[in-house]
């Protein structure tokens, strides 16, 4: 399937099922009823495994000592706390559609006094509010999938990134191995909708994940987008048994 076909296939589909409201009102919303199980649900899911993959895209950008980046769909603040502690970077803004998650991301910097050196702000990756070339760094983990138009927010992280700055992209994928995947499917089609719905209340969201994990672009898919929006050196590399990648690429 090409990178466009499989783009407008994730752009389709929606938290809340329904096209009347735009992607992007009902992703916050969502994020917005979720945010307080979000952390609890992450490590349920990922079994834990989520803080290593986040881990392996940090060394990523390791060798270029960034010192100003952008964590976009930042979340509950979890990847830009790891950047800060791994990399040291001067500073670190994380940008969020959900000022639910993003309440909970500033109660975690408050509590290990990082307040100086992360900060952040709601707002749209579809249309960033910063200067073009303004980072050398530009990270998203567990979000591009979100995206109500994807090669848009791509552009977008592209034109905020200075020359030579790296975007580091980590996103839930689909194993290939028909065996692992029967059981994956088992997993994130069945089980995680149910355990969801008990802690945040919220089934819908749940069942989301699964589906937009399925459509979004993957492999060469997703680098092809990458390089669409201008950037070079497009690579990925796929993680436990598949169920996760990285992807970067440099400007």
């Amino acid at each position: 399937m090409s990178s466009d076909s499989q783009e407008n296939k994730v752009e389709q589909v929606t938290p809340y099922g329904t096209h009347e409201t735009a992607k992007t009102e009902q992703v916050r919303q969502m994020f917005d009823s979720i945010a307080p199980a979000y952390d609890f649900m992450n490590r349920a899911m990922t079994m834990g495994i989520d803080i290593w993959w986040r881990r392996l895209a940090v060394k990523r950008l390791k060798p270029l000592k960034p010192a100003l980046i952008l964590d976009v769909a930042t979340g509950t603040g979890d990847f830009a706390i790891q950047l800060h502690e791994s990399l040291g970077p001067r500073h670190i803004t994380g940008i969020d559609l959900s000022r639910g998650m993003l309440d909970e991301a500033v109660r975690k910097v408050k509590a290990r006094g990082l307040e100086q050196a992360i900060a952040f702000e709601q707002g749209d990756c579809m249309s960033l509010g910063m200067e073009d070339e303004s980072f050398d760094a530009v990270t998203v983990a567990f979000g591009v999938r979100n995206f109500e138009h994807l090669q848009q927010g791509y552009r977008e992280m592209a034109r905020v990134l200075k020359p030579g700055g790296m975007l580091c992209v980590l996103e839930l994928s689909t194993p290939t191995h028909h065996v692992i995947r029967w059981f994956y499917d088992l997993y994130t089609l069945h089980i995680i909708p149910w355990l969801g719905s008990l802690k945040s209340g919220d089934k819908s969201a749940y069942r989301y994940l699964p589906q937009s994990i399925a459509a979004v672009p993957q492999g060469d898919d997703m680098l092809q987008l990458m390089r669409n929006a201008g950037l070079r050196d497009a690579k990925f590399r796929r993680l436990t048994l598949g169920v996760c990648t990285i992807y970067t690429a440099v400007k």
